[in-house]
């Protein structure tokens, strides 16, 4: 059965797709990188306190997760704001330098380098569904492809010059093989 050319370019698209999905939370995290470091050189320079850690199970689909919830004032006002823990999670009571946005309060960098808040985590479940997406593409456009050539690859392609051998078996009924070994084949 012939499938129309449409689903071809269909599958493509599929594949482009997915890999712009895939390319997202890369280009996301340099992003966030950038802005840290721009933080660093541009930010209010305060101390920020840990108040709480927080664990929380991830269940059977996933890991755990962690967050810091710090308070800190600049310009006499008092803040709080989260941090997840992806490499470092400091304990409750350690005090922590930070640099804050002038523009915004709540945005601010740790030194060791974490942003506030929990951001990219969009970008991760699409970058995700980018992956699956950007395999199924290809698998759908390669078995395309191949189908197009006519069968399968290989040894074992059909070839419309060559005619199938058919061997007779007892009860009369002929057996097309293929392989090297004929079953149901007496002799």
């Amino acid at each position: 059965m012939r499938r129309p050319s449409w689903l071809s370019l269909a599958y493509v698209l599929l594949a482009v797709a997915g890999g712009a999905l895939l390319w997202l939370p890369f280009h996301t995290q340099r992003a966030l990188d950038d802005w840290g470091v721009t933080l660093r050189e541009r930010g209010t320079p305060a101390r920020a306190v840990v108040v709480d850690q927080v664990t929380e199970s991830g269940g059977n689909r996933s890991s755990s997760s962690s967050t810091m919830y710090f308070r800190y004032v600049v310009d006499g006002r008092t803040h709080s704001q989260e941090v997840p823990c992806f490499e470092v999670c400091r304990a409750a009571g350690t005090e922590v330098p930070i640099w804050v946005n002038p523009a915004d309060p709540g945005d601010f960098v740790t030194d060791f380098g974490q942003l506030s808040g929990h951001r990219g985590r969009v970008q991760g479940v699409l970058g995700a569904v980018g992956l699956v997406a950007l395999g199924t593409g290809v698998v759908l456009t390669l078995s395309r492809v191949r189908s197009r050539r006519g069968g399968r690859l290989g040894q074992n392609a059909a070839r419309p010059d060559r005619p199938r051998r058919v061997a007779p078996v007892a009860d009369g009924q002929g057996y097309a093989g293929r392989g090297k070994r004929k079953h149901n084949v007496r002799r």
